[in-house]
């Protein structure tokens, strides 16, 4: 009988190998899939009994995983969310604030233009009247572009809230599935399914935040954030939310009734790196625009009122700053007229001393830009457009980088796990003949045992 049952097991063996492959050849399309194997042990002899052995068993069906692999493709994942997230918005500041005739610096340009034309004939109503028009073009430059930035802030504030039902419902079902696979595997069945479906949503959490994951014997895992806060223990899930109380989104995670105030700009992916466009780029630019048009405006406002427009009259300010506006950052007052231009140092018609001093004002400083210190009027908005094209360039750098990175690490885990149709097609034929050689053992065993029979007869 131990031909005929070694011949049977083999059989049974080969037939659970196939079973194997065809689940891989089934699943070859699947994203995520992780390809499987049998692990086939010879089943030792009897003690005492003079026999080669008992013939094989399916030791333990295999996962082919790696860890390593998979904890870097969820790295790279991190980081190309981080920098494919803020590209659009950099490409749009850079595009609007570059332009020739949509610039800051053209409407700066032309309102001194202006001035310096009406040193020709200082009491020229036309050329008078042309300093408030560019005066009013240059202010609503600078409300266009400022109002882009607002209206970025806002559509990032937007987009990071989208996110977080996202997050949490990521969270959730993981420890969901970790239920579930401590569970199953208790029981001795294949959990390999089930963990597929948690490295997938790993893989969508990781793009969205910066994860830690950790193996857990009980073939569970823990996830936490890169800056140490947890999200995921056994079937314990964070949740994530903001604070708008204090009129500003503040990032609070609260796990098993702890609450973590979370630093929105260093959770990595795609909600750090708008968090961290919002802090470290769009804040400062709407800063230096802000500052741009308040020094230049007062400054501007203190020369005329130094000027006289007719002998004993003081000059007005042609300038309104309102730095609580988006959309009307700087104006000009609307009871301002060609003749309240005073361009005279004594109110004598004709006289531009005070209108030279004007021009002047050109070539003063703006002081505190953030990131650029004390730059002269004429150079702050190109400053400013420069070391915004200087943060596109980079993020553009580091996009490609995390690309390619990103596309290096699927590469190696697709190597380690995901099916190959040569190699399961070997397979198939290697297992089949197994499994065709075995049945002509037993064949061959039925003929002996037949042939046992009839000795008797």
């Amino acid at each position: 009988m131990s031909i005929s049952y070694n011949a049977l097991s083999g059989a049974v063996a080969a037939q659970a190998a196939i079973n194997t492959v065809s689940q891989n050849i089934a699943n070859l399309q699947t994203k995520g899939y992780t390809r499987q194997g049998v692990l086939l042990q010879s089943i030792a002899t009897d003690p005492g009994v003079n026999s080669p052995g008992n013939g094989v068993q399916v030791g333990a069906l295999l996962r082919f995983s790696d860890s390593y692999k998979s904890q870097q493709m969820w790295r790279a994942n991190s980081d190309l969310g981080q920098r494919s997230q803020v590209q659009p918005y950099l490409t749009q500041l850079e595009k609007v604030m570059a332009d020739k005739t949509s610039s800051i610096s053209y409407g700066v340009d032309n309102f001194f233009k202006a001035l310096n034309a009406a040193a020709v004939d200082p009491t020229s109503t036309p050329l008078r009247q042309q300093v408030i028009t560019m005066a009013d073009s240059m202010s609503q430059q600078i409300n266009s572009i400022y109002n882009l930035t607002a209206t970025q802030g806002v559509s990032v504030n937007q987009q990071r809230s989208t996110m977080l039902p996202s997050i949490n419902e990521s969270l959730a079902g993981i420890a969901a599935l970790n239920k579930q696979i401590i569970q199953v595997g208790s029981a001795g069945t294949s959990t390999s399914g089930l963990i597929d479906q948690r490295e997938q949503l790993i893989d969508g959490l990781s793009a969205q935040v910066s994860v830690e994951v950790l193996n857990n014997p009980d073939g569970s895992v823990s996830v936490s954030l890169k800056t140490g806060q947890p999200l995921v223990i056994t079937d314990m899930a964070a949740a994530l939310s903001f604070d708008t109380l204090s009129g500003t989104q503040i990032l609070n995670l609260k796990f098993a009734e702890t609450t973590f105030k979370l630093d929105d700009a260093k959770v990595g992916g795609q909600l750090g790196g708008l968090g961290d466009f919002l802090q470290n780029t769009l804040a400062p630019l709407q800063t230096s625009i802000k500052e741009i048009a308040k020094q230049m405006s007062a400054m501007v406002n203190t020369q005329l009122n130094a000027g006289l427009t007719a002998p004993g009259v003081n000059g007005k300010d042609l300038f309104v700053y309102n730095p609580a506006s988006a959309t009307g950052l700087l104006g000009i007052d609307p009871t301002f007229t060609a003749a309240d231009l005073a361009f005279s140092s004594d109110g004598t018609p004709g006289n531009s001393d005070n209108l030279q001093l004007l021009v002047d004002i050109k070539g003063k400083p703006i002081l505190n830009l953030p990131g650029l210190g004390d730059v002269l009027l004429n150079d702050a908005d190109t400053q400013v457009v420069g070391k915004l094209a200087v943060a596109s360039q980079q993020n553009q750098a580091l996009l490609k980088t995390a690309t390619t990175i990103r596309q290096q690490s699927e590469d190696d885990w697709k190597s380690t796990s995901a099916v190959n149709r040569d190699e399961e097609a070997i397979n198939l034929i290697e297992f089949q003949n197994m499994y065709q050689a075995n049945m002509k053992v037993i064949s061959v065993a039925n003929n002996l045992f037949d042939a046992t029979l009839q000795m008797f007869n």
